[in-house]
Parts: structure tokens; C-alpha cells; sequence
């Protein structure tokens, strides 16, 4: 069984921001177990709170911006690898700006901070997302794979056509053996040719000749030379490399930049809001693929589960204790994890000898769309018991169904999920949302209404 876990101590990270160029400092603070991963910004009023999550992605342009509303928090990619890297679930991160220091164009400085803080386990198990069929996202030369596996890896390729770089690939089997040392330190990169015109975009502006690896794909004028001083406001002496790169900047790596671009999307597809138990094949993705994968595992209804046996999971008997229902009405043989006040995941097991199988649809055998409602609903009974306490001298009763959908039919040896969340509670009567899933794909949905009611 993994816990979740988060920092012992407060610390601070300072430094420029590679687009807007201002300096800023983080802050990292602990939280406690399901609070995930929050930004907020201290300089501004009311002091906003942006969670990290794709749902919240207002940008990709050369790096990762989270907002609602008119709040931003731009360049967060390098410091969600870290987080994602060395297992951090849940923190705050509070800001006196709006952009995540680049630091030297890597995660290294971040990680180096969070391990000076301490990481602390905490008392509730980690949930990941198990990948269990294939997705895939391709765009011109771009494409992002992702395939189920025990944990989590990582294949990346890249191939921009340039003697300095050639063709590059990577390869981690193992994040906890692996990333602090060959991932964490790789540098972000640009092209010489590049520079000018994202500067006249509005990026770029905290861009300097050692937070960034500059590939020389154009020949470096004295006239370039000039406007990056007057731009930049530099002071160093900037020369051509005989290397391939800006100033002969060494690489870290031979691969340095493949694995930067790996580090990218470690960070991003964190957003997703747990780690994923995947294998991720990737060629020339960027932030903008890196997302798009995170939003159709989401829009696969791929949640996130424990592995383990954590201290919420019911078994039948324990199932029977609370619930009224028997067979061969009760629908529901196991919960999985319950987040307390609001979510729980369930599951039935279905096989051909349930008594429904038998005459709805005897050649064709599927189980009723409004048995997989009462199943929903038993277990929102379930859900109100973790939030409630004692239930022995109460029951769940239904009152209401709207927007209901049956999406596909399910069948014997289908193993139903069964998720809902808790919308609303005042006084007895209960709001929630259900979805019913067999192998990440929804079978039916609704939201409905439940009033707890005293036994009479």
C-alpha cells in the first residue's frame, strides 16, 4: 500500500520568470491528506486559489498556465514534474506573482527545495489512474501514446533535424529511481531563430544565457547579438558556440534536450490529478499534446483508485451492516475508496446467475438501466454512512432522478464502478451525482435526489 504524502516544513524558491520576467517567490507549504496540489496568488485580493488540474489549463503557449477567472499562474510545468517526481500529493504553493520562477531552465532547484523541507507520509493511500486500453493523440509530426502497465514509464523521441541535436530518445522505467538524477536536472531549450519573434509575442521576456540551452539553427550576426543585449538587457559577452549551442553551453546530458522535454510532460499529464500506472510513448509532444492526453483519459472516465486495501474499503459483510438491502436486491458486492463528505467509488460483479439476467432479454442477456440507478443509489446510501456516522437507526430513501442517460448496455462478466459524488446536504435531503462504468467507458448517468430518513 503507497500513502500519499506532502512536505514537513514551508519553503521558499525565487527567482525570474522566463515570460513575464518578473521575480517572484514561491512558497511550498504541507496540507493535509486529498487536498492535491493548490496555487495561490498573495499578491492580489481576496488572495485567489487555482487548483492544479487540466480543468483549469488556460494556456500552452511555450510553457503551461492555469487561471479562473482573471487569475493566472503562468510556467507551473517544471514545478509539477517535481511534485509528480518525487510523489508530493498535496501542497500549497503561494505566490507573490504570476509566473513560477525558471530557476536554470530545469526542476533541479525545486527538487532541492522539497527534499530540504522534508517529505512526510500522511495516514490516507494514494490513488492512481490505471490505464486499461490503449489511447492515442496525433497531430502533424507530434503524437502521444499511452498503454496500461503495472507503473509508470516513459519513451520519448525527438528528431528536429539539426546536427547538434539528431535524433534523441529516453527511456524511464523507474520515477523514484530515476528522476532526481537524470531528468530533473535537463534544461529547457529554443532555437536562435525562434527568439525574436516570441519576444515580440510577449514571451520570453526572463530569458538569459544561463537558464535556457539556445541551439544555434542560424548563423549569429553582430546585429543579433545587439538586439538580444538591448532586449534581454545582458551583460555577457554572447558568441557563437563551435558546439551547435549559444556561448558553447555544455549539455548536461547528450540528450539533455529529449529529456527536458520528457520532464514537460511528467509535469503536465499530473494535472490530471493523481499518477498514472501507464506506460506514455511520446514523439515530438509538447505542452499542448501533453494535455489533450490528459483530457481524454479524463473524458474516458478513467478515474482515480486505490490499489491497495486502504481503511475505507467495505467488504459484503460490511456492506451488509450498514445497507438494508439483501439479496437479491443489494447491489453492491465492494467499495473501493471513499473521499469523506464527498466521493465514493463501489463495484458489482455481475455474472449470468444474477436473477434479472434470466428474463430481461433471456437471448441477449443485460442488466436493467434501472437496476444500475438503484445500484447508483445504494451506493450513495454507503457514501451518506462515511458522512453521516451511524446509520443503524436510519434509512436512504429515493425522491428524485434527473438527466438520467443509459449509454451502453452492460452484460454478464462485466464488472460495474460505480462513482457518485455528493453535490449538495441540507438537512435530510441529499444531491449527487452518479455515473456507472464497465472498463472506463460510462454505462449510464444521473443525478439524484436522497432523503435520509429516521426508521420508523
Amino acid at each position: 500500500m503507497e500513502m500519499q504524502h506532502t512536505i514537513r516544513y514551508p519553503v521558499s524558491v525565487s527567482g525570474v520568470g522566463l515570460h513575464t520576467g518578473n521575480t517572484t517567490t514561491v512558497t511550498i507549504k504541507p496540507m493535509p491528506e486529498n487536498t492535491g496540489i493548490v496555487f495561490q496568488r498573495m499578491d492580489l485580493k481576496d488572495k485567489p486559489q487555482v487548483e492544479a488540474d487540466i480543468d483549469y489549463v488556460v494556456s500552452l503557449d511555450r510553457g503551461t498556465t492555469i487561471g479562473r477567472d482573471d487569475v493566472k499562474i503562468h510556467s507551473i510545468e517544471h514545478i509539477m514534474a517535481a511534485f509528480h517526481g518525487l510523489k508530493i500529493d498535496n501542497v500549497l504553493i503561494e505566490l507573490d506573482g504570476e509566473e513560477v520562477p525558471l530557476c536554470d531552465g530545469s526542476a533541479l532547484e525545486f527538487v532541492d527545495a522539497i527534499k530540504k523541507a522534508g517529505i512526510e507520509e500522511q495516514h490516507e493511500e494514494r490513488r492512481f489512474i490505471h490505464i486499461e486500453k490503449p489511447l492515442l493523440y496525433e497531430d502533424s509530426h507530434k503524437a502521444l501514446s499511452i498503454f496500461p502497465a503495472e507503473n509508470f514509464h516513459l519513451t520519448f523521441m525527438i528528431d528536429y533535424n539539426h546536427p547538434a541535436l539528431g535524433a534523441q530518445h529516453t527511456t524511464m522505467f523507474d520515477m523514484a529511481e530515476e528522476f532526481v538524477r537524470e531528468y530533473a536536472p535537463a534544461r529547457t531549450f529554443c532555437f536562435l531563430s525562434e527568439i525574436l519573434d516570441l519576444y515580440n509575442k510577449g514571451l520570453i521576456k526572463g530569458g538569459r544565457i544561463n537558464n535556457a540551452v539556445v541551439v544555434q539553427d542560424q548563423k549569429l550576426t553582430t546585429e543579433t547579438v545587439t538586439q538580444l543585449k538591448n532586449l534581454f538587457t545582458i551583460s555577457e559577452n554572447i558568441f557563437e558556440g563551435k558546439n551547435g549551442f549559444l556561448n558553447n553551453t555544455e549539455l548536461r546530458y547528450p540528450n539533455e534536450l529529449c529529456r527536458h522535454k520528457a520532464l514537460d510532460l511528467i509535469g503536465d499529464i499530473y494535472l490530471i490529478g493523481a499518477p498514472l500506472k501507464a506506460h506514455l510513448l511520446a514523439a515530438r509532444s509538447g505542452h499542448a499534446a501533453n494535455i489533450e492526453m490528459a483530457r481524454r483519459i479524463r473524458k474516458a472516465n478513467i478515474r482515480p483508485r486505490a490499489s491497495g486495501t486502504g481503511k475505507y474499503i467495505y467488504d459484503i459483510e460490511q456492506i451488509k451492516a450498514i445497507l438494508p438491502h439483501r439479496y437479491p436486491f443489494l447491489m453492491v458486492d465492494r467499495v473501493i475508496e471513499i473521499e469523506k463528505d464527498k466521493r465514493i467509488l463501489a463495484m458489482k460483479n455481475l455474472t449470468v446467475n444474477e436473477l434479472f439476467f434470466q428474463g430481461h432479454y433471456p437471448n441477449y442477456p443485460i442488466m436493467p438501466g434501472v437496476l444500475q440507478i438503484e445500484a447508483l443509489a445504494q451506493t450513495g446510501g454507503l457514501l451518506m454512512h462515511n458522512t453521516i456516522g451511524d446509520m443503524k437507526e436510519k434509512v436512504t430513501i429515493f425522491m428524485g432522478i434527473d438527466e438520467c442517460r443509459f449509454r451502453r448496455p452492460v452484460r454478464p462478466g462485466d464488472t460495474l464502478f460505480l462513482e457518485v459524488e455528493l453535490t449538495r446536504f441540507r438537512g435530510k435531503v441529499c444531491l449527487m451525482t452518479g455515473r456507472a462504468m464497465v472498463n472506463g467507458e460510462v454505462t449510464c448517468e444521473a443525478k439524484f435526489m436522497i432523503s435520509v430518513m429516521d426508521k420508523r
